[in-house]
């Protein structure tokens, strides 16, 4: 039987590194992206923490943003640890609390860029690889919570890639690859609940947005 190869972008701290420490209890070998060179030492470690799990880890930087990068992701991880199964879309940034009147265009691009961007960039990397062999799993971490309070550019992207989520279920669901999505909140439940949409236990679960806000 082939080995689960789960890329997880933004790996390195958080929800990511989390997510990957539980992807390897079940039993995936785990790429750990991160973004930059102050990153680095930590997605090291998450990458050791999943070794020491028995799975294999290799971690690589790349921008989600820019295709390039997206594209060395996946040819190493391929290269190092086989085809692509799973993809956790969990790097994102915060890049200005200021009201939208107060925001500098350049923080607005880069929200963009990164959070929405990124996630159709790695997604449609993974679907070339997972149509091809007709299954797959991709979930995508929303870029923010559900506080009324969360500045607009990072609402709108979070809405937009809900929107993604679901469109995107429906365009690769007959090619038997599932896109589901969690809305964050307790670290250690938001990679619960993507490991179990990445399982075998969520065969029917696509289109599907869990919304680990604490009832908010």
């Amino acid at each position: 039987m082939k080995r689960l190869v789960t890329v997880v972008t933004g790996g390195s701290r958080g929800i990511g590194a989390a997510t990957c420490r539980r992807l390897a209890e079940d039993g995936h070998d785990v790429v750990v992206g991160y973004g930059g060179d102050v990153d680095a030492a930590e997605a090291e470690e998450v990458a050791e923490g999943v070794r020491r799990s028995g799975a294999r880890a290799v971690r690589v930087q790349a921008d989600t943003s820019v295709e390039a990068d997206v594209e060395r992701l996946f040819t190493l991880a391929a290269k190092e640890l086989g085809p692509v199964t799973g993809l956790v879309n969990n790097a994102g940034v915060t890049v200005s609390s200021a009201r939208l009147a107060d925001t500098d265009p350049a923080d607005l691009r880069r929200a963009v860029e990164v959070n929405l961007l990124g996630t159709l960039l790695c997604s449609r990397r993974a679907a070339r690889v997972m149509t091809a062999r007709g299954n797959g799993v991709i979930v995508n971490v929303m870029p923010c919570t559900a506080d009324p309070g969360d500045v607009v550019h990072h609402v709108v992207t979070k809405a937009a890639v809900d929107a993604l989520t679901q469109s995107l279920a429906g365009e690769l669901g007959p090619d038997g690859i599932r896109v589901n999505a969690v809305e964050p909140g307790n670290t250690e439940e938001v990679a619960a609940a993507i490991a179990w949409l990445m399982s075998p236990d969520a065969s029917y679960a696509t289109g599907t947005v869990i919304r680990m806000t604490g009832g908010r």
